[in-house]
C-alpha cells in the first residue's frame, strides 16, 4: 500500500510485479507529504478500509494464521503514520495472532527530509502498544555494510533492500522449512522479550562477504557466529559492545550439527559473560 501510485507502478512494471494479484495494490493519488498525521489521520483513514478488507481476504484463505510482518520507514508519512494506523487496526481485528515489523528507522548521517525524527517518534509510541517484534533497521547500518564489508563503491537502494530481505528470509525460514529446532514467531517471542514493551530487537547477518574475498572464506560455525555478533554485521547503526544483551537468538540455516551450534553458543555466553545478563 502507498498514498501515491509512483511506487506502485514501479513495482508492478518490475520482475516481481506478478507475484502479487492486482487486487492486492492499494493506493492513493495525493501522498502524505512527509507527515505523519496525514498518514495516520487524513489521507491514510480514508484508505484504510481497502488495506484491511485486502489483509483479511489473505487471512481468510489461511489454514492456520501465524501473524502479519509489516515492513515500512518510519521517516517518511505513509510508512510512519498509515503503516501504524494499520498496525493499531489489525491488532483490533486479531488481537491473537503476532504482529512483526520490520522498521526502518532514520539516521542522523542519512536523511532525506528535516522531519525524519518527528515522524519516528510518533510511530515509536505506536509501535511500543500495538506492535509484537520490532526488527530495528537503518540505512546508515545497511550504506556501512555495503561500503565496508561488501566494498560496494555506489550502494543503491536494490542494494540495502536486498540486505533486509536477507534478514527478514532468515528469521521467517523456520516457519517455511523443516528443521530441529523448529521455531515461530511466537516461540520467537517467548524466548526474547523479558517485559512486554521492550520488542525492538537489532539484527545481525552472516556470512556477509565481498565478491573478491568470497572463495577464501571458510563458513564454519564458529567463524558465523562470531560475524553474527560483530557490530559491523548489525543492520542498525549501534554498537552492542557499549551495552548488553538482556536476550539472543540465532537461527542457523543449512547442513550443521546442533550439538557445534550449542558448542559454539555456550562458548560464546562464556567467553563474554559481562555482556549477557
Amino acid at each position: 500500500m502507498d498514498l501515491e501510485p509512483g511506487t506502485m507502478d514501479s513495482v508492478r512494471a518490475g520482475p516481481f510485479g506478478q507475484l502479487f494479484r492486482p487486487d492486492n495494490f492499494v493506493f492513493g493519488q495525493s501522498g502524505a507529504g512527509n507527515n505523519w498525521a496525514k498518514g495516520h489521520y487524513t489521507e491514510g483513514a480514508e484508505l484504510i478500509d481497502s488495506v484491511l478488507d485486502v489483509a483479511r481476504k489473505e487471512a481468510e484463505g489461511c489454514d492456520c494464521l501465524q501473524g502479519f510482518q509489516i515492513t515500512h520507514s518510519l521517516g517518511g508519512g505513509t510508512g510512519s503514520g498509515m503503516g501504524t494506523l494499520l498496525i493499531s487496526k489489525i491488532r483490533e481485528e486479531y488481537p491473537d495472532r503476532i504482529m512483526e515489523t520490520f522498521s526502518v528507522v532514520p539516521s542522523p548521517k542519512v536523511s532525506d527530509t528535516v522531519v525524519e525524527p518527528y515522524n519516528a517518534t510518533l510511530s515509536v509510541h505506536q509501535l511500543v502498544e500495538n506492535a509484537d517484534e520490532c526488527m530495528v533497521i537503518d540505512n546508515e547500518a545497511l550504506y556501512d555494510i555495503c561500503f565496508r564489508t561488501l566494498k560496494l563503491t555506489t550502494p543503491t537502494y536494490g542494494d540495502l533492500n536486498h540486505l533486509v530481505s536477507a534478514a527478514m528470509s532468515g528469521v521467517t525460514c523456520c516457519l517455511r522449512f523443516p528443521g530441529q529446532l523448529n521455531s515461530d514467531l511466537r516461540k520467537l517471542a517467548v524466548n526474547l522479550i523479558p517485559f512486554p514493551r521492550l520488542h525492538f530487537f537489532m539484527v545481525g547477518f552472516a556470512p556477509l562477504t565481498s565478491r573478491g574475498s568470497q572463495q577464501y572464506r571458510a563458513l564454519t560455525v564458529p567463524e558465523l557466529t562470531q560475524q553474527m555478533f560483530d557490530a559491523k554485521n548489525m543492520m542498525c547503526a549501534a554498537d552492542p559492545r557499549h551495552g548488553r544483551y538482556l536476550t539472543a537468538s540465532a537461527l542457523f540455516r543449512g547442513r550443521m550439527s546442533t550439538k557445534e551450534v550449542d558448542e559454539q553458543m555456550l562458548n560464546v555466553q562464556n567467553k563474554n559473560s559481562s555482556y549477557f545478563v
